[in-house]
Parts: C-alpha cells; sequence; structure tokens
C-alpha cells in the first residue's frame, strides 16, 4: 500500500501559522491532484482544500482567506499553508494525492494543535 509522507504539523498559538507538506513517491504513481482533509477529535473527516496540476485550486469555507494550497509537481507533492489558525482548526490533517486513474492515496496523518 502506497502510502504519502507528510511533515510540517505541530503545536501553536491562535493566530499563528503553519505549513504542511506532502511527498509522494514518484516510483509509485505521478500525482496529477493534491488534496487536504482534516478530522477532529469526535468528528467525521473533512475536506479542506484541493489543486490540480493546472493550478487550480478550491477551498472549504471554512478556509477561505487563511489557508493557501500549492501543488509542486517537481517533489511529487503539495503544501498548505495555514494562516491565522484558530482553536476550531485543531485536528489530523491528511493528505490525498490522486493519480491518472483517479485513485487516491493518503498520508499518515499529521496533528495540528492550535491553542487559545
Amino acid at each position: 500500500q502506497v502510502q504519502l509522507v507528510e511533515s510540517g504539523g505541530g503545536l501553536v498559538q491562535a493566530g499563528g501559522s503553519l505549513r504542511l507538506s506532502c511527498i509522494a513517491p514518484r516510483s509509485a504513481f505521478t500525482a496529477i491532484q493534491i488534496g487536504w482533509y482534516r478530522q477532529a477529535p469526535g468528528k467525521q473527516r473533512e475536506w479542506v482544500a484541493t489543486v490540480g496540476t493546472g493550478g487550480r485550486t478550491n477551498y472549504a469555507d471554512f478556509v477561505k482567506g487563511r489557508f493557501a494550497i500549492t501543488m509542486d509537481s517537481a517533489k511529487n507533492g503539495g503544501d498548505l499553508q495555514m494562516n491565522n489558525l484558530q482553536p476550531d482548526d485543531t485536528a489530523v490533517y491528511f493528505c490525498t494525492a490522486r493519480d491518472i486513474y483517479d485513485r487516491d492515496y493518503w498520508g499518515q496523518g499529521s496533528q495540528v494543535t492550535v491553542s487559545v
């Protein structure tokens, strides 16, 4: 089972920033789309943002204007820049990558904790 490699989670105070990164092993597949989801304690996993190789981005309403997703074809992955973080953003964040056959691959999850 191919798994993406995530990095960049951590603890930050409200109003702070974090950057999550995700890399897919190029030997396994070439990513054409990168996405991020999150799951807070006791809640269902929810979609956060998506970006394709053409650069088109989509965001959930609750992160618009605060988060920025980018795709880096050179590293076969992408980043999620998170600004003005709030306690409600506390969650485990998961990266996904899609290949040309519409198969999705997942990262192991990165804990993001925002304190008041």
